[in-house]
């Protein structure tokens, strides 16, 4: 399996801006080099477990918060980011958000059922 760094890079620098710290404060907290923390974002690089996990805690966050684009079984990760969008909406955006969710989700298993019932053409 190839891990994502970059996807866990803006997973960490969303959950570092949404804590309001700088990447400097950040790096004080994990004991690391703010270029350090400025290359994990980006994903030019990789980090320890130890290092991982130490950045999770200073964030309040769940490894699972930022391994999520790497992990298979992820779904509570998603609904919990899907209830944080929905949490300061007012009952109009929540409908013409959960209208246009229902409308990308039929259209996803429309695409989907398209290419699998060409791929059975195919090969017949």
């Amino acid at each position: 399996m190839i891990i994502d760094y970059v996807a866990i890079g803006l997973r960490i620098k969303k959950a570092r801006k949404k804590a309001k710290i700088t990447q400097e404060v950040l790096a004080s907290k994990v004991y690391v080099s703010t270029n350090f923390i400025n290359s994990i974002e980006r994903g030019s690089k990789g980090m320890s477990l130890e290092t991982l996990a130490s950045i999770a805690n200073a964030l309040s966050v769940s490894v699972d918060d930022l391994l999520c684009d790497n992990l298979i079984s992820v779904v509570p990760v998603y609904h919990k980011e899907a209830q944080e969008i929905f949490a300061d909406c007012s009952c109009e955006e929540s409908r013409i958000l959960v209208d246009g969710l229902a409308g990308m989700k039929s259209g996803m298993r429309k695409n989907e059922q398209l290419w699998e019932n060409l791929a059975v053409r195919k090969d017949e």
